[in-house]
């Protein structure tokens, strides 16, 4: 049998193993905490086996379809199938989403352990992470939104696991309706596709779209803008940022999930609609200023937080504003691998968010910061430059080729001056200089030849952008490297001088320009947030420290 034929089963089993977990009764799970236990962790690490070996039989060759149940719709909208649409993208998210997903459990057995609740909390991680599995492989617009939707009922379970606690109630109901909001829009989405395309099958979409012609029908257009407005709400862009950095009040292997891998559910969407969202610069536009936006905002913020975990989180949305801006350029292959790297460094970051305070309280080896220098900072910045341009060049990245390429050389040269700057606030000789310099070459050229690497992983799995030489094209990757040079400079403001912004403006940023307060305000009016559980909420487990923000 081709190993291509081995795919779809392998692929389906790894959602499967954990819905089988997850759909245990809730007092069944409670009265047996450590078989429960138990059965999450061995469901998560088959799971994880099956999606390596789903890797390992896919040829990286392009897409390959497979359904084993079928409806059609009425009205010419296609039809609704169970299957499976496996290609460069499916097997990439299906064995980081389970190897993160086996992770979380592992931690939760150990940081729950004495929880009278704890069963619970296995059974609902098992369906969120069966959910988020089901939504990685489905081969049908429908099934994916209905895996999209599930994904989001059930980590709701999980944000409002400590029920009476007011702050985690209000979080997790920001989270709701945020949640509710982008579903009706990828719902709607959805149904303008299938009525324009005739067709909900990802596969045979991408077929028809690779070889569109002309203008994108109104319809799609429209869908397309519908699909950033989910994937903004997904990924907690500006100005519905605020539930994110709230729901600290969940346990830490909660924050860890949803930070490594269902709050990277908007970029993912993005690039699995990319035979949409290709042909549509206006959609493309939008993303990328949200996520211009939304980079700008957290990266400035997050300076000023003193809470860890309340840092961490602001990161994501950072990261999630780099990564949905990524996608807005139409360097999916660079978004694909920013999503792998920050899901692994940010479930590290929250599993030991406690060490990370431990470190803190540690004596540092002080060093003298001299502020500021405008010299040393454009001396950093073009060195940097000169290191991302000439690795670049050697991998291929000119502006005739595509300017938000070259846009990105130019974010890894702002990357590689805050390395020479590090250096330089140390040096004490030429061996800092040279290591500096050394190092930034390694990076750099690390950065390029993952790029080039995703991208010939992802060839045939995602639809490039049409005319990525566009006047409009151009004028943004402008637009993205003026603004991460204004970020540099500020960022070493607050990092050196944060007097010399004003108490006022520190203390803004310090509260995230209150945009979340005004939001929170209205959405209390509109949509109240439900009580909490009458009782004292219950105290975080003192042995682990970090446990809310």
């Amino acid at each position: 049998m081709a190993p291509s034929l081995f795919a779809p089963g392998l692929v389906l089993a790894a959602p499967l193993l954990l819905l089988s977990v997850g759909l245990v009764p809730a007092t069944w799970a409670n009265a047996r905490p450590r078989l429960m236990a138990r059965l999450s962790g061995a469901a998560a690490w088959l799971a994880f086996v099956g999606a390596l070996l789903a890797a390992a039989v896919h040829p990286f060759d392009g897409a390959h379809a497979w359904s084993f149940y079928r409806v059609e719709l009425p009205g010419g909208l296609g039809a609704f199938s169970l299957g499976t649409y496996v290609n460069s993208v499916t097997v990439i998210m299906l064995v980081l989403v389970a190897f993160v997903g086996a992770i979380v459990t592992r931690y939760s057995r150990n940081y729950l352990d004495g929880d009278p609740d704890r069963g619970r909390f296995n059974k609902w991680l098992a369906l969120t992470l069966a959910a988020i599995l089901t939504l990685i492989v489905s081969g049908n617009l429908l099934m994916f939104a209905l895996a999209w939707i599930a994904t989001s009922l059930c980590l709701h379970q999980l944000l409002m696991f400590y029920r009476k606690r007011p702050a985690a109630v209000l979080a997790a109901h920001k989270k709701f309706v945020a949640s509710r909001i982008g579903d009706l829009s990828l719902l709607v989405a959805i149904v303008l596709i299938g009525f324009t395309l005739h067709t909900l099958e990802f596969d045979e979409m991408f077929r028809i779209l690779e070889t569109l012609e002309g203008p994108l029908p109104m319809a799609l257009e429209i869908a397309a803008l519908l699909i950033v407005l989910s994937a903004g709400l997904k990924s907690a862009q500006f100005p519905f940022h605020g539930w994110l950095l709230q729901v600290m009040e969940a346990p830490t292997p909660v924050s860890a999930l949803l930070h490594a891998g269902i709050v990277n559910a908007g970029a993912f969407l993005v690039i699995r609609m990319s035979p949409v969202m290709s042909h549509s610069q206006l959609a493309l536009g939008v993303l990328a200023v949200m996520g211009l936006v939304t980079l700008a905002l957290a990266s400035l913020v997050m300076l000023t937080q003193t809470s860890i975990k309340v840092s961490l989180a602001w990161s994501t949305t950072a990261q999630m504003g780099f990564m949905l801006l990524e996608c807005g350029l139409g360097l999916y292959s660079l978004a694909m691998l920013h999503l792998v790297a920050h899901s692994l460094y940010k479930a590290h970051a929250f599993l030991a968010s406690g060490s990370g305070v431990d470190a803190f309280r540690a004596p540092a080896i002080p060093y003298t910061s001299h502020g500021v220098e405008p010299v040393r900072l454009l001396l950093s910045l073009a060195g940097g430059g000169l290191i991302a341009v000439a690795v670049g060049a050697a991998f291929g990245v000119t502006a005739e080729h595509q300017p938000a390429l070259l846009a990105a050389g130019a974010v890894v040269a702002v990357a590689m001056s805050q390395l020479l700057l590090q250096t330089a606030s140390l040096m004490s000789g030429s061996a800092f200089l040279l290591r500096g310099l050394g190092l930034s070459t390694v990076v750099s050229v690390a950065y390029f030849a993952l790029h080039a690497l995703f991208e010939t992983a992802l060839q045939g799995s995602v639809l490039p952008v049409q005319d990525a030489a566009e006047s409009f094209q151009i004028l943004l990757a402008l637009a993205v490297v003026g603004v991460f040079l204004v970020l540099l400079v500020l960022q070493q403001v607050l990092k050196y001088t944060p007097a010399s912004l004003g108490d006022g403006i520190y203390m803004h940023l310090y509260n995230g320009l209150y945009i979340d307060v005004y939001i929170t305000r209205l959405l209390q009016r509109v949509w109240p947030s439900p009580p909490p559980e009458p009782g004292s909420p219950p105290a975080p487990f003192a042995r682990v420290p970090s446990t809310g923000a």
